[in-house]
């Protein structure tokens, strides 16, 4: 199983870790994009480690960094890790996951 996982607000940090560690105890692969308010997880440790642990499988939106992210982390401290584009990341992960959730 391929799952995607939107991650539109912050707030959905819990949530979204807690489905993306799930997944991985299972065997499924996962892939991440992040925009508006979501682009922060990046300045939560354990999203960071998950996505470490699976370089390339998280994306987030550039421009919603710029306008959300506040300087809460350093972009370029997860350049080897997270793949920094535009919302055709989002259309990539929809097109090769076999399901997507929208947090």
């Amino acid at each position: 199983m391929r799952l995607g996982v939107v991650v539109t607000d912050e707030s959905f940090l819990l949530s979204a870790v807690g489905l993306l560690d799930a997944a991985h105890a299972r065997g499924w692969e996962t892939f991440v994009f992040l925009t508006h308010t979501g682009v922060n997880l990046l300045a939560h440790e354990h999203f960071v480690e998950l996505a470490r642990a699976r370089p390339n499988s998280a994306s987030l939106c550039e421009h919603s960094v710029g306008h959300h992210a506040d300087d809460r982390f350093d972009l370029a401290d997860h350049a080897d890790v997270v793949i920094v584009g535009g919302q055709y990341q989002n259309a990539e992960l929809a097109r090769k996951c076999d399901k997507v959730l929208v947090f």
